[in-house]
């Protein structure tokens, strides 16, 4: 059985665009095939899962699905008679106790086995569970519908790396068939972001992810192996990962939504031209938005009302400034348990408590501090710049650079 990573080589779109021409008839003339959409959609999880492995992460796979399907329409039917908030947070922890588990056993401070348990797309189906749950808590999801939320957590574009879609946004879209003149429309933007995605991660992305970024760490380690503590290559291996990344990543996204919409379904959109934020947290609304907006609805939000809620602190600033380290600190530990990642969710949870507390300074000083074309632009260039430093700690090549010479 071939390996297919999802949008990495012209083959996988080949072999997909052609599975999914049935279903694209069917929408067509209005008619969703769910059956066919949900084979469709397991054949191409089945085809990423890594060579050899394939009964063991299908395994896994399976175990998981059921672990989050008995978990959500438990907590839902409990939701229906009752409310308290014990159940709610064990119902949560329980959903993210596999991830949890799997980045321990990454991390070697648990068993080395449960690391199976990390196929491909664990952390987004984590997302999606958690994610309903919450929406339960809140009213926004009231029933249970077995095959729509088997639809939700294996739908296929975006299990490997988003973009984070909510339940009640899917289940609306999923539920019928787009109008003719809409979904050709949808038709209209797949094409466009499928030569777009191309542009981006097969020649932007592999410009600098395998040509300019390897050649800058070669000159920086060339420096660490004579003994330097610091290097100026530094500076480029930054910027040159941080364009990798955009490409690539932004990349992958555009291919996930125009298969979504390829399907009938207008997954969120990830990126917004990002690096031209005028603050970092302008930045994060444009940056892998799906992930940012999920953290900021289902961590930042809820601690700050939950501290509010019982005056453990009463001042709001500094709820809010907690919260910010709590949130980005919260999305490091996702990334993995690694000190780099840790540091960058620090570092732009200060960066994110820093521009509160500059706006609340401006607002104080109102008419005093100049607000132009200049200045806006000045905040640009500092805010790419702030990005690119923290890339090069979120890159992990520190690690490399000062531990492993």
């Amino acid at each position: 059985m071939p390996n297919l990573q999802p949008y990495a080589d012209p083959n996988y779109f080949i072999y997909l665009l052609l599975a999914l021409v049935p279903l694209s008839i069917g929408l067509y003339f209005g008619k969703r095939f769910v059956t066919y959409e949900i084979l469709v959609s397991l054949a191409f999880i089945f085809l990423i899962f890594d060579e050899g492995h394939y009964v063991n992460q299908g395994v896994a796979l399976i175990i998981y699905s059921i672990w989050q399907f008995l978990l959500v329409w438990g907590y839902i039917s409990y939701r229906k008679k009752a409310n308290a908030s014990w159940v709610f947070y064990l119902a949560t922890a329980l959903s993210i106790l596999p991830i949890f588990l799997v980045r321990l056993a990454g991390a070697g401070l648990f068993h080395a086995q449960l690391s199976m348990l990390g196929f491909l797309g664990i952390s987004y189906l984590t997302f999606r569970s958690v994610g309903m749950i919450i929406e339960t808590r809140d009213g926004a999801a009231h029933d249970f519908h077995p095959i729509m939320f088997l639809r939700f957590m294996l739908f296929m574009p975006t299990l490997s790396s988003g973009p984070i879609d909510r339940y009640t946004r899917f289940a609306k879209d999923a539920a019928v068939a787009p109008e003719r003149e809409k979904y050709i429309d949808l038709l209209g933007k797949a094409v466009k972001n499928l030569f777009l995605g191309f542009v981006y991660k097969f020649i932007l992305s592999y410009y600098f992810g395998q040509i300019i970024y390897p050649y800058f760490q070669g000159m920086a380690m060339s420096d660490a192996h004579h003994g330097m503590v610091l290097s100026w290559w530094l500076i480029p291996v930054a910027y040159s990962y941080g364009m990798y990344l955009f490409f690539d990543f932004a990349g992958y996204s555009l291919f996930a939504l125009a298969i979504s919409y390829i399907m009938g379904i207008e997954s969120p959109i990830n990126f917004n031209k990002p690096y031209g934020a005028k603050n970092i947290k302008e930045f994060w609304n444009r940056w892998h938005m799906s992930l940012s907006f999920w953290f900021r609805d289902f961590v930042f939000m809820r601690f700050v009302f939950l501290f509010l809620k019982k005056k453990w602190i009463k001042n709001r600033n500094t709820v809010s400034t907690l919260a910010y380290f709590v949130n980005m600190l919260v999305m490091g530990f996702w990334h993995g348990l690694t000190w780099y990642y840790i540091l960058y969710g620090f570092m732009h949870g200060a960066a994110l408590a820093g521009n509160d507390a500059w706006i609340r300074f401006k607002r104080k000083h109102k008419g005093r501090i100049p607000h132009n074309k200049w200045t806006e632009g000045f905040a640009v260039v500092l805010t790419f710049h702030f990005v690119m430093l923290t890339f090069l700690v979120f890159c992990g090549f520190l690690d490399t650079f000062w531990f492993h010479r």
